[in-house]
């Protein structure tokens, strides 16, 4: 029967020449492929992609226009479609994409985000990253709201700023009134708010929620950040994470980073969950958190469940431990492997901590941590905001390099983020194997003129030649989205649109490089060699844009998207 479905999808794709969605495939034949013939759990479909404008990242075969995908791996990369079958041995022949000359390109990687904690949102979670002011801000929740049933928070936590709005600030309860209706609202800026509601909402918080956890609400909508949004916060995930909800927030969340183009993504944790007011977007229960990610992956590899899984995860381990017994995380390292899992969802490191905020970058705390994680041979990354903090922890890790020698300098340790990092720094850090990966989190918020750019240091840490790709750090105080990373790279403007970063700015071609096949350093272990390029033998990862990349105005780099993103050879997204 699969192969019956094949067939028809061939037919259907050859004869169709409509201005329907690019895979030209009925819903009801793909899904009945996909449940017929993957319910292993691995994406291992066959698919050819040709007439596009593909972008390979591959030196040596930089363009082509036909892809051919066969059993999740690419199996040919040129201009022909008759020789894509005849030399990935394609017989019966798989269904036929037109791109009709789009600009096509690897699957994005991202190093260095915060996903799990994004599918773990209460409420039915609506991203806002690409709302440049208020009238769209209400159109998407309006949008939204058609799906969401009546009576059910919408909810946007983190990831946005209303630096990037016209307005520059957040929607009123008004506003919020005519967007959703039907619907209480909750919407938070970063970590800890400021946050807004709509009337529905300042109803709820003042009524259904105990009094310790009613928030002040002013007129406006609008709650304190802090405490008062903390508040707010906690009784909507006492209330509505359910494992069910968390589930539907991961679904949510794969689907959401493949209308983006980010088909892999290495987490990296979470500050362990206080249960009180206190607690910000990214505190969760480090112990469970991860739980509803298994859960969705393992519905599908066990056919119950017809979603087909939309990105590949990776996971680190974020502990915060605060004296030099380090018990959590010597229990971690006891008892979970490093690169254990599939294709679709393993382990990696540890990271983005493995103490306590206090004794991050120095001290005896963080010294027996690495020795530790040294020794186990595990790779980690920690974050770094300053030169004073690298300056630190890379001498906390010159000793274990002395210590340990070669076996150290193969684990690939990195430094997060290094918004202030010298050259001198780079290079004692290379010299011990390390690598940095380079976030765009200051394109919200930040601040800088010549003589002190916000950073990163994005030309000088390219000219130093140590490993480096990008790790947005989204989706709490930066965009999960990379496109307004990647603008910010290029350009050095903020939101606001004021040059913040100059002097640091790198090459259109140069951040998609960061994005694409220098991420392999960094996925590290059996994913080294598979992601970020179009050639024979890796994942047949592929994302088709909304625009052309190379040609698009600056201020429209912020607002690509993906209209068709394929992993392992399955559609997995596809723009209506």
């Amino acid at each position: 029967m699969l192969r019956a479905a094949q067939n028809a999808m061939i037919s259907y794709a050859g004869n169709h020449s409509g201005t329907e969605p690019l895979s030209h495939l009925p819903r009801s034949i793909r899904e009945r492929a996909r449940r017929e013939s993957y319910q292993s759990g691995e994406l291992r479909g066959s698919v050819i992609l040709y007439n596009g404008k593909i972008h390979t990242m591959d030196t040596s075969n930089p363009l082509a226009s036909v892809i051919a995908i066969k059993d999740g791996t690419i199996v040919y990369v040129g201009d022909s479609r008759e020789e894509a079958l005849r030399v990935g041995k394609l017989n019966p022949p798989p269904p036929a994409i037109n791109l009709r000359g789009r600009f096509t390109l690897p699957g994005l990687v991202d190093c260095h985000n915060h996903i799990v904690l994004l599918g773990n949102r209460p409420g039915h979670h609506q991203p806002l990253e690409y709302a440049l002011n208020i009238t769209q801000l209400r159109s998407i929740y309006r949008t939204k709201a058609k799906a969401v049933p009546k009576g059910d928070f919408i909810t946007t936590i983190g990831g946005f700023h209303p630096n990037q709005f016209t307005e520059q600030r957040l929607p009123t309860l008004t506003e919020l009134d005519t967007a959703a209706p039907n619907h209480p609202v909750f919407i938070s800026v970063g970590f800890s708010g400021p946050a807004v509601t709509n009337s529905l909402g300042k109803t709820y918080f003042s009524t259904v929620p105990p009094a310790d956890l009613r928030p002040l609400i002013l007129d406006n909508g609008t709650i304190a950040s802090g405490l008062e949004n903390g508040k707010a916060l906690l009784f909507l995930r006492r209330r509505f994470l359910t494992f069910d909800a968390r589930k539907r927030g991961v679904r949510d969340a794969m689907t959401y980073a493949a209308s983006v183009g980010l088909t892999a993504h290495l987490d990296q944790g979470a500050f362990n969950a206080t249960n009180t007011p206190n607690d910000w977007a990214a505190n969760e229960d480090l112990y469970t958190f991860h739980n509803p990610w298994l859960a969705v992956y393992d519905d599908f590899a066990n056919g119950i469940s017809n979603f087909v899984p939309k990105i590949r995860l990776r996971i680190n381990f974020l502990t915060q431990d605060s004296t030099t017994g380090v018990p959590t995380l010597a229990a971690r390292l006891q008892n979970s492997f490093p690169f254990f899992g599939n294709d679709l969802i393993r382990t990696g490191g540890i990271g983005e901590f493995a103490t306590d905020l206090s004794n991050y970058a120095s001290g005896p705390v963080l010294d027996a941590a690495v020795d530790k994680i040294a020794a186990a041979g595990w790779r980690y990354e920690t974050h770094s905001l300053s030169d004073n903090d690298a300056a630190s922890i890379i001498s906390s890790w010159e000793k274990l390099a002395q210590k340990y020698g070669e076996k150290f300098t193969k684990l690939r340790w990195v430094l997060a983020h290094v918004p202030k990092i010298t050259p001198s720094l780079l290079q004692r850090l290379k010299s011990i194997g390390g690598g940095v990966n380079l976030s765009s989190w200051l394109y919200f918020a930040g601040t800088g003129n010549a003589t002190n750019p916000a950073g990163p240091p994005f030309k000088t840490v390219l000219a130093s030649g140590i490993p480096a790709a990008f790790g947005g750090d989204g989706a709490q105080i930066a965009p999960l989205s990379p496109w307004p990373q990647i603008y910010y790279a290029v350009t050095g403007k903020n939101a606001r649109g004021e040059v913040v970063n100059p002097g640091e700015t790198i090459s259109r071609e140069e951040a998609l490089r960061l994005y694409t096949v220098k991420e392999n350093w960094f996925l590290g272990g059996p994913d080294e060699g598979r992601v970020g390029v179009l050639e024979k033998g890796r994942w047949g990862d592929v994302i088709v844009l909304s625009d052309d990349y190379f040609k698009v105005s600056e201020e429209r780099l912020k607002s690509l998207r993906s209209v068709l993103t394929v992993v392992g050879g399955i559609v997995v997204w596809e723009e209506k």
